[in-house]
């Protein structure tokens, strides 16, 4: 058993379609210098089976070659399982979610009609919102507001996720802001509303944040940062790390300028800095120059990463637990759909809200410093073990079925509202082996 790189080109790995003259499959070796790689892949077309070759220096690895039986569809195949039971089954989820059971006990009843009324009154004016509804496996939206873009983000997972499975009728609001919306205080008349951030202080539903969701539909197309590609790029041993404390991002919160000015005062603590000024004036001798945007996975050539608020919640903090680096984290109102599991000392280190007690942290982190890389041992596997896209898939799932069991009306397709179509830009059209919902 590896417990560190054997190197990172041990291993060569080769996926083929046995049936087919040409695969049209990408593949690629993740070295997570710990002894363990990943082999993701990523297929532009269908195949009724794939064959998975794994060897070192030509010889094949344990039972390699492996045979997967399919047919194997790829991302834009449009063949969902009929049976969700079969398929939350096959994708391993979870039976409950802790934090889907304390978002909808806001929730015992949902009535459709009267939420297709009373939503677009209350917010449609200032608030941008998508306003969907999930019938037959198919999805329809109408939108409020002028700021309707991220809808893009809701649109894909929607249709990636009624391509594999049969989703059950839902009709719901998408919050596409950055702030949670819902902030009445039981028992007045609450609106369920799902955004990808949650506060202390409003009763939104709250979902995977808009970047995580789209890493994970992404994954090897256009975007690098990813929870797996960042497993693969955790930078120097623990050991050989920086020990400044690290940060970059932009002027989005008042702390954020403290914690520059922090830097300013004790450079050889904490290296924080700003990439961009966008909310407050930038003022150079208070602030310092604006530095270069570096690469995430620079990030982790530091021992120390602090994780502060941006307007809400700061939605790099997945990655940052997905690296070998210690997290130290600032005690918010804001949390996004894991934060409830995550354990204080256990998986980061916290810190106030002023970052008044930051210095002291970073000092014992450099005092106990066996303890602290444990700390970031411990975040690294709940990363690996609840942040990964099998995670988020379920997720949504889960989420719809148990809203949609609360609907006390038929979900319906309101006047307005357009359906939302499939790709149909797909070079390699699949065909489907189960028969299409009637």
């Amino acid at each position: 058993r590896f417990t560190s790189s054997p190197g990172e080109n041990t291993f060569q790995v080769k996926i083929t379609a046995p049936d087919e003259q040409f695969t049209r499959v990408g593949v690629q070796v993740l070295d997570r210098k710990d002894g363990s790689f990943i082999v993701r892949y990523r297929m532009y077309a269908s195949y009724k089976s794939l064959k998975i070759e794994i060897k070192t220096r030509d010889k094949h690895v344990a039972k390699s070659p492996y045979i997967l039986k399919g047919p194997v569809y790829h991302e834009n195949c449009d063949c969902p399982q009929e049976e969700s039971s079969a398929w939350l089954e096959e994708m391993n989820c979870p039976q409950v979610i802790p934090q889907i059971q304390r978002d909808l006990a806001n929730f015992p009843i949902v009535d459709p009609d009267k939420i297709a009324k009373e939503i677009p009154q209350r917010f449609g004016q200032r608030q941008s919102l998508c306003h969907y509804t999930i019938k037959d496996n198919e999805v329809y939206i109408k939108t409020y507001g002028e700021h309707v873009g991220f809808r893009i983000f809701m649109d894909a997972i929607l249709l990636s996720l009624t391509r594999k499975v049969k989703m059950p009728d839902v009709e719901f609001f998408v919050n596409l802001g950055d702030w949670p919306l819902e902030k009445k205080k039981p028992p007045q008349n609450l609106h369920p509303i799902f955004s990808w951030c949650g506060s202390s202080e409003s009763k939104d539903i709250v979902m995977p944040t808009y970047d995580l969701t789209d890493s994970v539909l992404e994954t090897m197309g256009r975007v690098s940062l990813d929870m797996m590609s960042v497993q693969a790029n955790t930078g120097p041993s623990w050991e050989d790390k920086n020990t400044t404390a690290f940060w970059r991002g932009r002027d989005s919160r008042k702390e954020r300028l403290e914690l520059v000015k922090l830097s300013r005062k004790y450079p050889e603590i904490i290296d924080a800095a700003f990439t961009n000024f966008f909310f407050f004036k930038h003022d150079e001798s208070l602030y310092g120059p604006i530095v270069k945007h570096i690469s995430f996975f620079d990030f982790f050539k530091y021992k120390y990463q602090i994780n502060i608020d941006g307007t809400v919640a700061a939605y790099r903090l997945p990655y940052l637990l997905a690296g070998n680096s210690v997290v130290l984290k600032q005690d918010s109102i804001y949390y996004e759909h894991f934060y409830n599991e995550l354990q204080p000392w256990k998986h980061y280190i916290p810190f106030k809200s002023d970052l008044s007690d930051l210095l002291e942290k970073l000092q014992w982190a450099k005092e106990h410093d066996e303890e602290a890389k444990n700390i970031a041992k411990s975040g690294q596997e709940f990363a690996r073990n609840n942040l990964m896209g099998d995670h988020i898939f379920c997720y949504y799932f889960k989420l719809f079925q148990e809203y949609a069991s609360l609907q006390v009306n038929e979900p319906k397709i309101r006047e307005g509202m357009e359906k939302v179509q499939q790709p149909d830009d797909d070079l390699f059209p699949c065909t489907c082996h189960r028969k299409k919902v009637q």
